[in-house]
């Protein structure tokens, strides 16, 4: 089963702004994983300016995953 919290929503028309926004999510989430120390961060991209990040189960502490649907 899949576990995943902490999700944040990105949405943007701009490649600079969505850099920006990735790793801010990115540093935020990993923040929190440090707290538990069993979650790794899952970037989704679900379609052009629309992202999500969140911390996955299926993805190990300390790594961060791309997946694009």
């Amino acid at each position: 089963m899949t576990t995943v919290t902490e999700c944040i929503e990105i949405q943007v028309d701009s490649r600079q702004v969505l850099d920006e926004r990735l790793d801010d999510a990115v540093r935020g989430l990993q923040q929190i994983a440090m707290a538990t120390g069993t979650q790794g961060i899952l970037l989704t991209r679900h379609k052009a300016g629309h992202y999500t990040a969140a911390l996955s189960d299926q993805v190990p502490f300390g790594m961060t995953r791309e997946l694009i649907n």
